[in-house]
């Protein structure tokens, strides 16, 4: 992983989108010395999309097996924001 200042991947934007899309590796951007952004390969930001979409149907699946607490009907979550 490489850490570069906003300043440098100004100045090297090309080098810089070149080694994240063809050299597969991540960019650090930092500013005033502190980690701020990432720059990431579309496959990588694919990658964490469906972990994230994992963790959320896991989660639904989680909620629906055990609710915990009785059901609202659709119409009274509706009326009580405002939506009729």
């Amino acid at each position: 992983m490489l850490t570069k200042t906003i300043g440098e991947v100004r100045r090297e934007i090309a080098d810089t989108i070149n080694q994240v899309a063809y050299g597969k590796e991540r960019v650090v951007l930092e500013r005033r010395g502190k980690k701020v952004a990432a720059i990431v390969s579309i496959e990588d930001l694919e990658l964490l999309e469906k972990i994230e979409d994992y963790i959320d149907i896991h989660e639904a699946d989680r909620l629906l097996a055990d609710p915990g607490e009785k059901p609202v009907p659709y119409e009274q979550v509706r009326k009580e924001l405002g939506l009729i």
